[in-house]
């Protein structure tokens, strides 16, 4: 039997949901929607980002940008992907995720099957609504490496090791560099001297921080 809890965020969230109804309704809405889906073993939640929300993924996606480019890295972005296995009843769609380490294998594929392809190196998560499913055993089953979470102005990464996440002051995959703390402090800069100068200025970071360590 179908029922839904309340919530008073921006999300709804649907209990007693078959894998198969979920599966229709990924189908139904299509890849245009602006919802972002997760299902966890029979509970699907419905989230419509807001601005503040959206905003600062977007920052997010493009300080990732200069990140692999500054240490010559490669990247596929891959947005809000659905990722989910059936196996494990879970289905997931990040605010944003990538391929890094896993560039060259997912670089001409069009489609994504977790049974067979690995998972996004790395998903940002941006809670300024609380979400009512804890996405981190979500991830966790799905075997995803890293994990950022920002709920301004915190900024926690998390590591996958040892088949648990371990809370990290630096990203692995981009030289242990200290953005728990720094990311944080350049997306609050944004506010005051916009974004372009903003991605001037953590670039500029970004570069002492290499020649530093060099």
């Amino acid at each position: 039997m179908l029922t839904i809890t309340p919530n008073h965020t921006n999300s709804i969230v649907l209990n007693h949901i078959s894998w198969h109804t979920f599966e229709q309704i990924l189908l139904e809405t299509g890849d245009s929607r602006n919802n972002r889906f997760t299902y966890n073993q029979g509970i699907l939640e419905i989230m419509t980002p807001l601005m503040p929300h959206e905003h600062n993924n977007r920052l997010l996606q493009n300080l990732i940008i200069v990140l692999v480019e500054a240490l010559n890295l490669n990247v596929k972005s891959t947005g809000s992907l659905t990722c989910k296995r059936e196996d494990l009843a879970r289905g997931v769609e990040p605010d944003s995720s990538f391929y890094i380490q896993n560039e060259p294998i997912m670089r001409n594929k069009t489609s994504l099957d977790l049974t067979q392809d690995p998972p996004p190196d790395l998903v940002i998560e941006v809670d300024y609504a609380s979400s009512s499913i804890d996405k981190l055993p979500i991830y966790l089953a799905l075997g995803v490496p890293e994990v950022w979470r920002y709920d301004q102005p915190v900024m926690q990464i998390y590591s996958l090791v040892d088949g648990k996440y371990i809370p990290c002051n630096g990203s692995p995959t981009f030289a242990n560099l200290p953005l728990n703390t720094e990311v944080p402090r350049f997306l609050a800069a944004s506010l005051e001297v916009g974004e372009m100068a903003m991605i001037k200025s953590f670039r500029s970071w970004l570069k002492t921080q290499i020649s530093e360590n060099v």
